[in-house]
């Protein structure tokens, strides 16, 4: 009688330690794409106005760096697993802040009454553009 609850005992560890790898992939995932994102903007988004006026100031335009957050997180372009994620972007000066949510689904979870079946995770990169 002991062993069939031993098994299911391990059974239950396992789908835990499974869902919780698929949630740390998930926050790296997540963290690699908005320092991505961050560096993307830093190296491309330049304020051409500041750049090329006679003062020559570098800062980032947040137009450019708000369309590029929407084109990178779009709902559509989701990874598989990620039942929803968005990006959200914060321009001040040379520096720019990518901010993203996800929720990520849960492989074996769902199966266990009462557990929930995704999860939210987050990540947060912040990028400066050098120069002048």
């Amino acid at each position: 009688m002991l062993v069939p609850a031993g098994i299911l005992v391990l059974v239950i560890l396992g789908s835990i330690a499974i869902d919780s790898a698929v949630v740390l992939l998930a926050e790296r995932d997540l963290a690699n794409r908005t320092a991505a994102t961050a560096g993307d903007i830093a190296n491309t988004a330049i304020d051409d106005e500041g750049f090329y006026a006679p003062t020559a100031t570098v800062g980032l335009d947040a137009r450019k760096a708000a369309a590029y957050v929407g084109l990178v997180f779009a709902p559509d372009r989701r990874p598989v697993g990620y039942r929803r994620w968005e990006g959200d972007v914060a321009v001040n000066g040379r520096t720019v802040t990518v901010v993203a949510t996800a929720e990520v689904d849960l492989i074996f979870a769902k199966a266990i009454p009462g557990a929930a079946g995704s999860t939210t995770v987050e990540s947060r990169s912040v990028a400066t553009a050098q120069g002048g």
